[in-house]
């Protein structure tokens, strides 16, 4: 029932044509006349249900470059099973060719080469395309966001999400749930939720502190192809712990899960003949919840940003990753009769920018929408010869250019920048545009700080963030990366027990000693503070160095791994 044909079909089409033209326009624009939207798009329609999912746009309104994680590391039960497989191992469990389009969309090797030959990727006027391109075929397929919508760019900081409420009332979304958009303060949530939104801002597991009751709509029920569905909605889980507490004073979250269970029972009580948890947990939590609480047909799971072009069933529920910057939509139909689900197909669509035409109406709404930050979103601040990316369990070449400036603009010996999943890529050679330092730092708690913190300090906060990133039990897991070093060497063994993973840490290679106060700065910090913007901090040093040269991430040494699948 589950097949990976048609999203391979599209690859194995370029493979030869990749091999003989090698990269730049020619090869191009080959890879353009082999992939085709009738191949991106083509689905056999089947069930009487279908659902589209998109999650972790990060407010990207244009189409990116976004490379996939070398490094994503498995820990307990999950070692060896997807996302946290990577690279060749990545490519061989999904029987992925090398140097095809399949191995651009969903793995790192040779990014940069690939993405001249494939481009870039997402859009919302190309999403909108395939979105209507699915109701045309399904009129009543439900689309459902799973957050992470109104933050991450230029524009959505500048109007307070308000461009990417425009965008997704006009894509017709049925329904949503959330995790960064809290950042905007709960005053603002609550504007866009009661007045602005054309849909259901879903979150069974939001509660009022003071009362302890919902205070969000926890499912919606919808009648599609003569069947009852319940989509229930999990917001991310941890919000306290991750982002600032002071913004939502009020709420408490978690993952909730006795809580879960009893509302599948509600809702099945109800009628529901199928349920879909909408749901911003991340992977792992997600497939913890799916093994211990029964009746959930299909899980659309986000928040860590992977990409699987396959379903995972545990037990009988079927969890779907559809990536992040909008890289890719998902497409599920379902076949549900009896009050059950009897069969699944699905498809990864991977949204090749020079491939699917744009939806003329999305992209005059798009343009709209930019048009007053269009000389802003365009100012060149400097130049790149380094492949600039973040994703990954350890540094990227964004995170080390982030620490240098920290370190040189605020004087300081050690920098500490957020293991963040989002921010679009830069290729060698290319110009960075503030619309690019903005795609990796755009939120709404960006005070750069220096502090003096002592070696003994500096090591448990390490220990802290990596207990948060591999702990054993994924309910102890916040879903991020570990937090950016720069200047500071460690290493570091990620199946240890917490308090024994981060050893060796050392500056200039010198021991870090544990009663020594040394300079450190950061930015984003969960409580308040004072300081300038880090965009602001990161286009001073970058103007004055004009042209940034080879990054090499600096990665900690790790060990313990063997022949871990998520560690090329």
């Amino acid at each position: 029932m589950i097949s990976r044909r048609h999203f391979m079909q599209a690859s194995l089409a370029t493979t030869a044509l990749y091999g003989a033209s090698g990269f730049g326009n020619w090869g191009r624009l080959a890879a353009q006349q082999a992939l085709t939207q009738n191949d991106l798009l083509d689905f056999e329609t089947s069930g009487n249900v279908t659902l589209i999912h998109i999650t972790d746009i990060h407010a990207q309104l244009q189409p990116v470059y976004f490379r996939e994680p070398e490094i994503n590391i498995g820990v307990g039960d999950v070692i060896g099973k997807p996302p946290h497989v990577t690279g060749a191992d990545f490519r061989k469990m999904y029987g992925i060719e090398d140097g095809t389009a399949a191995d651009y969309a969903l793995t790192y090797d040779d990014f940069t080469a690939l993405a001249g030959t494939y481009g870039r990727m997402g859009g919302m006027d190309r999403i909108s395309t395939v979105v209507k391109s699915i109701r045309a075929d399904r009129p009543d397929a439900l689309l459902l966001d799973g957050g992470d919508t109104w933050q991450g760019s230029l524009t959505a900081l500048r109007t307070n999400g308000q461009d990417m409420v425009n965008i997704f009332n006009a894509l017709g979304t049925d329904a949503m749930t959330s995790h960064w958009e809290f950042t905007l303060g709960i005053d603002r949530v609550m504007e866009i939720v009661e007045n602005e939104l054309n849909f259901p801002f879903l979150g069974a597991n939001i509660f009022d502190t003071e009362w302890d009751e919902r205070a969000f709509e926890p499912y919606k029920m919808f009648e599609r192809g003569g069947v009852q569905i319940a989509v229930i909605g999990q917001a991310f889980p941890y919000m306290p712990i991750a982002n600032p507490k002071w913004m939502f004073p009020d709420l408490s979250f978690g993952v909730r899960q006795e809580n879960m269970a009893e509302l599948v029972a509600e809702v099945r009580a109800a009628g529901a003949e199928c349920v879909v948890l909408l749901s911003h947990n991340g992977f792992d939590v997600d497939r913890k919840l799916a093994a211990n609480v029964d009746g959930i047909d299909v899980i659309l799971t986000g928040h860590t940003h992977d990409a699987l072009p396959e379903p995972v069933l545990v037990n009988k529920t079927y969890l779907i990753a559809s990536g992040s910057h909008g890289k890719f939509v998902t497409r599920l139909d379902l076949d549900v009769s009896d009050g059950e689900m009897k069969g699944i197909k699905h498809r990864l669509i991977p949204i090749f920018t020079d491939v699917i035409a744009p939806d003329p109406e999305m992209t005059a709404m798009v343009e709209a929408e930019r048009a007053p930050f269009k000389t802003e979103l365009e100012e060149v601040i400097g130049k790149t010869d380094s492949l600039l990316y973040r994703r990954g369990n350890f540094n990227g070449t964004w995170d080390d250019l982030i620490c240098n400036a920290l370190i040189s603009e605020r004087e300081a010996d050690i920098a500490l920048s957020p293991g963040f999943r989002w921010g679009a890529s830069v290729l060698p050679g290319a110009d960075i545009t503030r619309e690019d330092i903005f795609n990796a730092t755009a939120m709404s708690y960006p005070e750069a700080y220096r502090s003096e913190m002592t070696g003994e300090t500096l090591h448990l906060i390490m220990e802290d963030v990596a207990d948060n990133l591999f702990n054993p039990d994924p309910y102890y897991q916040q879903g991020g990366d570990m937090v950016r070093a720069g200047g500071l060497q460690y290493s570091i063994a990620p199946l240890a027990s917490m308090g024994s993973r981060i050893t060796d840490l050392s500056l200039n290679g010198e021991p870090i000693e544990a009663h020594k106060t040394y300079k450190v700065a950061g930015w984003a910090s969960i409580q308040k503070t004072q300081g300038e913007a880090i965009w602001d901090v990161v286009s001073r040093w970058l103007r004055r160095e004009g042209q940034i040269g080879a990054l090499t991430p600096d990665v900690p040494a790790v060990m313990g791994l063997a022949d871990n699948l998520g560690h090329d």
